[in-house]
């Protein structure tokens, strides 16, 4: 099993390296078209997809460095590698975002913008059909490899693809009289940059600090109450390394069994989360009822 984990982590590679391609190529036909066209709105998409770039970046760096084997002072491997890489990403956006509300407002208060030229909108729908490709590729590999790493670049792939779409529409919408439409877009554009940076750093805060899903514990109570032998759960909680889980869970059994069957009990409730739940691993700690 944990080989297999090394093995998606080294196939969840393929749709960090495609996105940084595409955000690369896009991010700077964005910004040539935006300053050639004089478009705020695409300008502001343009430095979104830079930090996109160092996003798939971190993803990367994080999903290779999750890769090592547990060492002298890593006991239990490096698999939070590519929380902390996310997290450092997270600030990177968050200061891109506020950069592109500041120039968008400072544009607005400046007043005398003209219409950006219209083939800054097709240069949006472009980027919004790529990023819609880039994102069905890494959603199946998401869902091929179980990866939350990935599954986090297809949704910020999605969004890029919306966030073009508005930009496109802003642009178009500026044509009929109405440039500061084309302003007011890019200010969009810098608040979506920021709340991504903000779910990014939430996510990545929240494992890294040991929380775990609420609902899952509660699945993990039922499923492991089920268990032949088991009379009750004392306590069970649950962590994160990287896409892994780690259940700790004490139980009680009858207290006049032996404790060669003690242990078998405690074993079924490991195969189950295991096998049934792809729990990474689970600790049972048994105590008599």
């Amino acid at each position: 099993m944990e080989k297999q984990k090394y093995n998606d982590l080294k196939l969840g590679e393929r749709g960090a390296i495609i996105s940084i391609i595409a955000y690369t190529i896009l991010s700077t036909l964005k910004l040539i078209s935006g300053y050639l066209s004089d478009s705020s709105a695409l300008k502001a998409d343009g430095l979104n997809n830079t930090t996109d770039i160092i996003a798939s970046i971190a993803i990367l760096v994080g999903l290779r460095l999750s890769q090592k084997p547990p060492d002298k002072d890593h006991g239990y491997g490096h698999w939070k590698s590519e929380t902390i890489a996310s997290m450092v990403a997270s600030f990177i956006m968050l200061a891109v975002g506020i950069q592109v509300l500041n120039e968008a407002v400072t544009s607005m208060f400046q007043g005398g913008k003209e219409s950006p030229d219209i083939g800054a909108a097709y240069v949006g729908v472009f980027s919004a059909f790529v990023m819609y490709f880039v994102y069905r590729y890494n959603k199946k590999l998401a869902e091929k490899i179980n990866s939350k790493a990935v599954m986090a670049a297809a949704k910020d792939n999605i969004s890029d693809a919306w966030v073009s779409v508005g930009t496109a529409i802003g642009i178009f919408g500026s044509q009929f009289n109405m440039p500061w439409l084309d302003t007011l877009t890019a200010i969009i554009v810098g608040l979506l940059i920021c709340k991504t940076a903000w779910d990014i750093f939430k996510s990545a805060s929240h494992e890294l600090s040991d929380g775990f899903d609420v609902v899952k514990i509660k699945l993990y109570r039922e499923v492991i109450q089920e268990v032949y032998g088991v009379v009750s759960i004392k306590e069970i909680k649950g962590r994160n390394y990287g896409n892994n889980e780690v259940i700790d869970v004490i139980i009680t059994v009858d207290s006049s069994l032996n404790i060669g069957k003690a242990h078998d009990i405690s074993s079924q409730v490991e195969k189950v989360l295991i096998n049934k739940h792809e729990v990474y691993d689970v600790h049972v700690h048994v105590e008599p009822e």
